[in-house]
């Protein structure tokens, strides 16, 4: 038993030894275990030195002051018409002497005077069709192509005379309206004929005078009371009361066979009696009202009330018939009026579209006739020559093709005159340099003797603000349309800061560096990217200078095999 536990326990002794070794090399090692997954990084030394800043660019080579070769016409009349050339004499490169043939143009009629003579016609044809339209009159083209157009005053006074007329035209149309709107207001007012009215009036009542006379209550009265009378004792006593010519009783006479006696008689008499009273009454009263003089006349005037009405409902009739024919009159003149203002105004238009086209077509006209005078007038050459001396730096014409009379034909580069080239720097990169400094093109064993020098510095025109325009002279072996690259500035100043231009690195929030910082720990050190923003002084092609706060000997990290973030830990190149 014992033997078994002194097994036990030298076995525990021995996994625990292990285990503790195990732990220590691990220790040990975990560093450098965990050096191998960092950004193995370079460094230099932040340190002072010389830096020779200079201007780096490219461009193309553009000639000093090119000549450009046209046809005689343009210089002269300013016509573009075209001309076919036959054939070309030179090509890009060559030089030429003055006077040398550059083409030739194929013989014949010149193209520009026939093209010039058809635009003239066309011109003529285009506004002999507008007259045709009724957009103009015949005498405004014979003006214009005899140029016999009025002074701007005549014009002037011809308008004004049509905007008289319209004026008293639209006068007289407002008198015809006011006139037709009172003649109309008239058809809705009562038509009374006052003259007529008051005659037929005064008819009226003297007929109605004479019918009351004849139509007397009392004497109707007392006719009724006859009446009744004479028919009462007709019937009582079937008899018959025979009248005198003046309406009393002539005689009472009874039915055959019948007698009357005592009472009867009496009440024969008391009729007699009461009749020739009532008529005595009548006679007496026709006579006090004068009965019979008014019932002669009142046929009379019967026929006068009638006259006097029939002269009343006529005289309203004509009345009426007047106003509405009043009403058509004057809508007709007023439509009359409005027809003849119209026509002014439309020939008041029309007036200032003819003196517009007229001057219009005058000076277009002008323009073309003259076109076709001079060239009529010109003898162009069927050779094209050259005006200097110098070389073919374009060819812009081919053999058998057309060319527009304004084109530019050849361009020569003039002897003796040089090139030029511009570059866009930023201002920072200006400052350094000035006019007269010589520039070194790339690859300058490819040229032969080349000068460059700075000619001019300027604000850019694409960023006036932030970048200047260079321009170089240049001379010696080059063409127009070469591309060079160049550095210019050789000024050398001693900075207490520099680093590699590798090592500067830029954000959205500018450009700075990363330095090595050393922290130790127990076992061993660690080393950290650290950020430092800097501001770059001058560079060239290796080295930038800086200002930043910095004592100088830090290290700056130039390359990684990974990227690098400010605060993180980085490994040292050959440092494990």
């Amino acid at each position: 038993m014992n033997e078994k536990e002194k097994n036990r326990k030298e076995w525990v002794k021995t996994v625990a030894i292990i285990f503790l070794s195990i732990l220590l090399v691990l220790t040990f090692f975990s560093n450098t275990i965990m050096n191998y997954s960092l950004p193995e990084v370079a460094t230099q030394y932040v340190e002072s030195g010389n830096i020779t800043a200079k201007v780096r660019g490219s461009g193309v080579v553009e000639s000093g002051d090119p000549y450009s070769v046209k046809l005689k016409t343009t210089s002269s009349s300013n016509v573009s018409g075209t001309y076919e050339v036959e054939s070309i004499e030179v090509k890009v490169g060559d030089k030429v002497e003055k006077g040398d043939v550059l083409c030739h143009l194929v013989a014949g009629e010149s193209k520009a005077l026939k093209e010039a003579q058809d635009a003239l016609d066309k011109q003529i044809l285009n506004y002999e069709i507008q007259i045709l339209q009724g957009d103009a009159t015949n005498d405004v083209l014979a003006h214009a192509r005899t140029g016999n157009t009025s002074s701007m005053s005549s014009y002037q006074a011809r308008i004004l005379a049509k905007e008289d007329e319209i004026k008293r035209l639209e006068q007289e149309l407002e008198e015809a309206q006011d006139t037709l709107a009172a003649w109309t207001k008239q058809q809705s007012v009562t038509v009374t004929a006052d003259d007529e009215k008051k005659k037929l009036d005064a008819a009226q009542a003297a007929y109605d005078a004479a019918q009351a006379v004849v139509n007397d209550s009392q004497i109707s009265q007392w006719e009724a009371n006859i009446t009744n009378l004479t028919q009462s004792w007709e019937e009582t006593y079937n008899g018959t009361i025979i009248f005198t010519t003046d309406g009393k009783v002539k005689d009472m006479v009874l039915a055959s066979g019948a007698t009357v006696s005592g009472g009867d008689a009496e009440s024969m008499e008391v009729v007699r009696t009461s009749i020739n009273t009532l008529r005595d009454n009548i006679n007496n009263r026709k006579v006090e009202i004068g009965y019979e003089a008014n019932k002669a006349k009142l046929s009379e005037l019967k026929a006068a009330l009638d006259k006097a009405q029939k002269n009343y409902d006529e005289e309203l009739d004509d009345q009426k018939d007047n106003v509405s024919d009043k009403v058509n009159d004057w809508t007709k003149e007023v439509t009359n009026r409005q027809k003849r203002l119209d026509e002014a105004k439309t020939e008041k238009t029309k007036l200032i579209s003819n003196i517009v086209n007229e001057l219009n077509w005058g000076e277009t006209l002008s323009g073309l006739q003259e076109n076709v005078a001079k060239l009529k007038a010109e003898d162009v050459s069927n050779e094209v020559t050259a005006p200097i001396s110098g070389d073919i730096i374009s060819v812009n014409v081919k053999s058998g093709q057309e060319t527009p009379s304004d084109n530019i034909l050849f361009t020569i580069q003039p002897e003796g005159k040089g090139y030029t080239m511009s570059i866009s720097v930023t201002n920072e990169q200006a400052k350094r340099l000035s006019v007269g400094d010589r520039a070194e093109l790339a690859n300058s064993w490819r040229y032969d003797d080349v000068d460059v020098v700075l000619s001019s510095i300027k604000p850019d025109p694409q960023k006036p603000s932030q970048n200047k325009l260079l321009k170089f002279d240049i001379s010696g072996g080059v063409t127009a349309g070469q591309s060079l690259s160049l550095s210019i500035g050789q000024k050398s100043a001693n900075y207490d800061l520099t680093v590699p231009n590798s090592a500067i690195r830029e954000d959205n929030n500018g450009k700075f560096i990363l330095t090595v910082t050393t922290k130790s720990t127990p076992l061993s050190n660690r080393y950290i990217a650290t950020r430092v923003d800097v501001e770059v002084l001058a560079s060239d092609d290796t080295r930038s200078a800086i200002n930043a706060p910095l004592y100088g000997y830090e290290y700056v990290i130039t390359t990684s095999t990974a990227p690098v973030e400010p605060g993180k830990q980085v490994r040292l190149a050959n440092n494990n």
